[in-house]
């Protein structure tokens, strides 16, 4: 069961570096699409700068600014709630088959985040309409984004397609249907199945975990409403877990403390209940059979979350502490802290010297992950002194209760 365990850690940190953090340097998506249509109808749908560049559902309106410029106006909102704008430069070909546009402004994001980002179109007259061949270049880092926009291209294709079929256009996607999601969480429950054993109490084991991290973005997701997204969603990704969603960019420092807390902050709500029943199985007030699964699912709930609350860059821990505290100096005594909570709730359940000390070598490494995120246009509103203080009070005891979760359900099913 440990070994099953740390094999598992193991695999997710290893695809969390994949996916987040390594170094891809310069990739190009590519997607040809043959379009029933005229080359003029596509190239005023595709172009930045064409007379039906509003076309997507996403892109509320449009307007030239200059002989190359165009700006967008999207449907999405910016950390204020206004719509965000985009300005797009223009380069056609001396021939008029296709262009070459870069993002040169962005009301949400720095002008560096869109440094490297180009966007090369070809159209191609046909016999029964036109071929486009679509190329996209940016550096990256981590498969994740990468991944993200391919299938992000190939959606706007199929809406293009559609749209110039029969005029309307195609809104959302079968990955955000809610049976979809489903699907994923009953195929995450799969794949994390032979890590607790091909048997019925290995599949317990699992749904547990996929029940614990969907309570985990759930939390995310109450504090994403909570200051105000009006959208808000959950995404799961088999064998890694989930991913709760916003419906706009951070607004300030406590807004990214509180949502990146909430995650172990809701679930935390849970300890004092599952604890309830087992002491109420343990003294007979309940069927004495629920003791044991109570006690699983206590420690199964206790350890994710402590372990999403590590002082790592990619973890709730990590985005917190950077947050509440304002130095590096402060920031390094916020992580030894969380380090020497998790570490001494270790040693308390029994855990061997040198597995402690494998993982607190392991903790600093991975502390090292560098975060290369979206950076915004404009600094995000400080953190006030008490806000400070009520998110580090929120994370520390976030940290305490599901420790004493871990601590608890060992002493009882381990005793």
């Amino acid at each position: 069961m440990s070994t099953a365990a740390l094999l598992l850690i193991v695999i997710n940190l290893g695809l969390v570096w994949l996916l987040l953090a390594a170094p891809l340097g310069r990739r190009t998506i590519r997607l040809s699409r043959h379009l029933d249509a005229a080359p003029q109808r596509v190239w005023n749908a595709l172009n930045p700068l064409g007379k039906n560049a509003d076309w997507r559902a996403s892109v509320v309106s449009t307007r030239a600014v200059a002989e190359n410029r165009a700006v967008h106006v999207h449907s999405n909102l910016d950390r204020t709630g206004q719509p965000i704008e985009v300005v797009y430069q223009v380069e056609v070909d001396g021939n008029g088959s296709g262009y070459m546009a870069q993002v040169v402004e962005d009301t949400a994001l720095d002008p560096i985040f869109w440094r490297n980002y180009r966007e090369h179109c070809t159209l191609r007259p046909v016999a029964e309409g036109t071929d486009v061949l679509i190329e996209r270049s940016d550096r990256y880092r981590g498969f994740a984004f990468l991944i993200f926009r391919y299938f992000s291209l190939r959606r706007e294709m199929n809406a293009l397609s559609a749209w110039l079929n029969d005029g309307r256009v195609k809104t959302g996607g079968i990955f955000e249907h809610p049976l979809t999601q489903f699907s994923l969480a009953v195929f995450s429950t799969i794949l994390l199945w032979p890590f607790f054993g091909l048997n019925l109490t290995g599949l317990m084991l699992s749904s547990m975990l996929t029940v614990v991290i969907a309570l985990h973005e759930l939390g995310h997701m109450v504090a994403f409403r909570a200051f105000g997204h009006k959208r808000v969603r959950m995404v799961f990704i088999p064998l890694l877990g989930g991913i709760a969603i916003g419906g706009r960019p951070y607004n300030s420092r406590f807004e990214i403390a509180v949502c990146a807390i909430m995650g172990a902050g809701v679930s935390g709500f849970f300890v004092p209940l599952i604890t309830g029943v087992t002491h109420a199985a343990e003294n007979g007030w309940l069927t004495a059979e629920l003791m044991r699964p109570s006690l699983v699912f206590l420690l199964i709930l206790g350890a994710f979350n402590l372990l999403n609350l590590l002082p790592m860059q990619r973890f709730d821990g990590g985005q917190a502490i950077r947050q509440i505290f304002r130095t590096p100096t402060l920031q390094v005594v916020g992580s030894f802290l969380i380090s020497g909570a998790i570490l001494f709730t270790g040693w308390e359940i029994g855990l061997p010297r040198e597995a402690l000390m494998t993982a607190l070598a392991v903790f600093a490494l991975l502390s090292f992950m560098v975060k290369s995120g979206a950076k915004p246009r404009h600094a995000m509103m400080p953190m006030s002194d008490p806000e400070r203080l009520m998110a580090g009070l929120g994370l520390y005891a976030a940290v305490l209760i599901h420790a004493y979760a871990i601590i608890r359900a060992c002493s009882k099913l381990f005793a």
